[in-house]
């Protein structure tokens, strides 16, 4: 595959968002095209689906959620992300594959080998070449999650239906995300965000700029397609 493929993972509040729009326009102010986007929804069906699936008022039951997720990679990963890495292009995804790990396996209590069976269908086997998991203490993740909620109307984010689950969900998940790092290292890199915003993203340059570089994308003069 010519292109690069980074995710962004962590659960609720760990800052993957804001870290991801931050990079983003680090990349296109250096002239490196790089496409951003999401899961769920990264697509105009995905949108739809992650509407549904997030909706704090719905009841969704978990082999329906795990499905739905399912089917929403498998639309992103053949309508998007595929086309752009044949293309040469560098993908950064808010959550990927290991998010389903970490959720519907850790979280809800799915089977390992009914994960793995679910992820590869979906992805055809495909995995990133690098994985940033953000990391902090679930106490301060619930602390975050509520602020945004409860901010000023121009920023007020709506805590989603993952958002309202209890402490120990949230807890597994967390421990779900770090046994993947352990398990992965050369591809997982753990970044603590409990620090200042500015803090975790010079971390995240420390680590995506020399990774781009040994890729090809060199540092070339600004505005060269392709370079940071």
């Amino acid at each position: 595959m010519p292109g690069t493929f980074i995710t962004f993972e962590g659960i609720d509040g760990s800052g993957k968002s804001t870290q991801l729009r931050l990079l983003g326009t680090f990349l296109h102010a250096n002239g490196c095209d790089a496409l951003l986007t999401r899961e769920p929804g990264g697509t105009t069906l995905g949108l739809r689906l992650r509407a549904a699936l997030l909706d704090a008022m719905e009841e969704v039951d978990p082999l329906t959620e795990l499905l739905v997720f399912a089917a929403d990679r498998a639309q992103h990963v053949r309508r998007m992300v595929l086309p752009a890495l044949q293309a040469g292009r560098l993908v950064i995804s808010d959550r990927y594959a290991d998010a389903t790990v970490a959720y519907q396996g850790a979280g809800r209590g799915f089977s390992p080998e009914l994960i793995s069976q679910i992820v590869q269908l979906a992805t055809e086997g495909l995995k990133p070449d690098l994985t940033l998991l953000f990391d902090l203490p679930i106490e301060e993740s619930t602390t975050r999650t509520a602020r945004r909620s409860t901010g000023k109307s121009s920023t007020r984010i709506s805590r989603d239906r993952l958002d309202i689950e209890n402490p120990e969900f949230h807890a597994r998940v967390r421990d779900a995300y770090l046994q993947i790092a352990l398990a992965e290292p050369e591809r997982v890199k753990l970044i603590d965000t409990s620090g200042p915003v500015e803090q975790t993203q010079e971390r995240v340059k420390e680590i995506i700029i020399p990774f781009l570089e040994l890729r090809g994308l060199h540092r070339t003069e600004r505005g060269s397609a392709g370079s940071i």
